[in-house]
C-alpha cells in the first residue's frame, strides 16, 4: 500500500515538474518581443521604387576595381531582398507593369551576384539593367 502511494505521489510530482517547466518556457518565449528585420522600405510603393532604382543605378555605376565592391554587392542584395519581400505579395502592386519590369531587373541582378559573386556585372547586363530600371521608374511615376 505504501509502495502504491509512493508511486502515485512520484507520478504526481513528475507531472507537476513537467507542467511547471512547460509553463515557464512558454511564458518566457511569449514575453520576448518579436524582432522583425529592419527594412529601408517606407511602404509607399512609388517612393520605394524610385529609391531602389536610384540605389541600384549607383551600384551599376560602381567601377569594377572599386575597393568597396563587396559592400556594394551586399547592399544591392539587401535592397533587392527588402523590396521584393515587401511588394511581391501585394495584389495592388504586383500586377502593375512597373513591378513586373522591376522584378525582372532585380532577378537578373540578384542572380548574377548570387551565381558569380566575385565577378563584376558584365557591360551588356549593365545596359539591360539601366534600361529596365529606367523604364520601371517612368512607369511607376506615371501609375501614381
Amino acid at each position: 500500500m505504501i509502495k502504491k502511494m509512493f508511486k502515485s505521489l512520484s507520478k504526481f510530482f513528475h507531472r507537476g515538474i513537467i507542467f511547471t517547466l512547460s509553463f515557464v518556457t512558454t511564458i518566457t518565449l511569449l514575453s520576448y518581443p518579436a524582432f522583425a528585420a529592419k527594412s529601408n522600405m517606407t511602404g509607399d510603393y512609388t517612393k520605394d521604387t524610385v529609391s531602389v532604382v536610384k540605389t541600384l543605378k549607383e551600384v551599376i555605376d560602381t567601377p569594377k576595381d572599386a575597393p568597396n565592391k563587396e559592400e556594394v554587392r551586399e547592399e544591392a542584395l539587401s535592397v533587392i531582398t527588402d523590396y521584393i519581400s515587401r511588394y511581391r505579395n501585394r495584389g495592388m502592386v504586383n500586377t502593375t507593369q512597373s513591378f513586373t519590369t522591376m522584378q525582372t531587373a532585380l532577378n537578373a541582378m540578384a542572380g548574377h551576384y548570387k551565381n558569380f559573386a566575385t565577378r563584376p556585372l558584365p557591360d551588356n547586363l549593365k545596359e539591360r539593367l539601366n534600361k529596365e530600371l529606367s523604364i520601371a521608374e517612368k512607369m511607376v511615376l506615371r501609375e501614381s
